[in-house]
């Protein structure tokens, strides 16, 4: 029987608070003014963005030297007034091909495991032998999905995943111009070296991530991304979807896997 590629998708759920409660994923980087009749008028960029932040737990990765902490933002409490943070939650999946040369052990995808969280803006990565601390983004961005190298044993095809490197699913810049970065702006994808240093974009810029696919034969990854055809900085489904490959072995080694004619 032929197997199925598992579809990983990078979508948050829900978070299970209500909206009327909280306020919306996100947050304010330029001002905002109304005109003489009301309307919003987006100015100019806030000079300084200071978030009041928390960090969480740390995430151990497969090389003891290097350990990751997600920063997540202070919200409050629309009704009482009390602070809250997110939570870190993880991406599984129990869709991979079972017998004794693939164990997963329920990660995401082999070799990684794939975290995320409401108001989740910045990740920390330190060292432990030199003991020296970075940052991924120099400013607060909104993360929707870090994947980083599994501290479980994985193995894939009878042999041992090890990764050396991050990829981040986010939203980085107020593509849409409403003075907010938000899930309604485009969603970038990055990869990271081992020490939390950008690498390069695998998906271009002009693009808003969907959702992806696991090719377990390959060890690919397909990105479904849509093209942002009128340029508004927000993704519509009248406009194109593309999809690119990524080669987990060596993910610079990347491209396009379909696009239209």
């Amino acid at each position: 029987m032929k197997k199925l590629l598992p579809i990983l998708i990078l979508a948050l759920s829900t978070y299970n608070c209500s909206e009327k409660k909280i306020e919306k994923k996100g947050f304010q980087v330029s001002e905002i003014t109304e005109d003489k009749d009301g309307q919003k008028v987006v100015g100019l960029q806030m000079d300084s963005l200071k978030l009041e932040t928390k960090p969480r737990n740390v995430l151990l990765t497969n090389n003891p030297n290097h350990r990751l902490t997600p920063i997540y933002k202070v919200n409050y409490d629309k009704n009482t007034g009390k602070p809250f943070t997110g939570s870190n939650y993880y991406h599984t999946t129990w869709e991979h091909d079972y017998d004794e040369g693939n164990n997963w052990n329920n990660n995401f995808m082999p070799g990684f495991e794939a975290v995320y969280g409401y108001n989740f803006i910045n990740i920390a990565h330190y060292n432990n032998k030199t003991n020296t601390q970075n940052e991924f983004f120099e400013e607060p961005v909104l993360i929707k999905t870090l994947y980083y190298p599994a501290f479980s044993k994985d193995t894939l095809n009878h042999k041992p995943i090890k990764r050396d490197y991050y990829m981040v699913s986010v939203y980085d810049e107020d593509t849409n111009n409403d003075g907010f970065i938000s899930t309604k702006d485009l969603r970038r994808f990055y990869l990271f070296d081992i020490n939390g240093n950008l690498v390069k974009p695998l998906v271009p810029k002009n693009y808003s991530v969907m959702s992806s696919e696991y090719d377990s034969a390959n060890d690919f990854m397909y990105v479904f991304a849509r093209v942002d055809q009128n340029k508004n900085g927000q993704m519509e489904y009248e406009e194109e979807t593309h999809i690119f490959w990524i080669d987990l072995k060596n993910p610079e080694n990347n491209g396009v896997q379909y696009k239209n004619q």
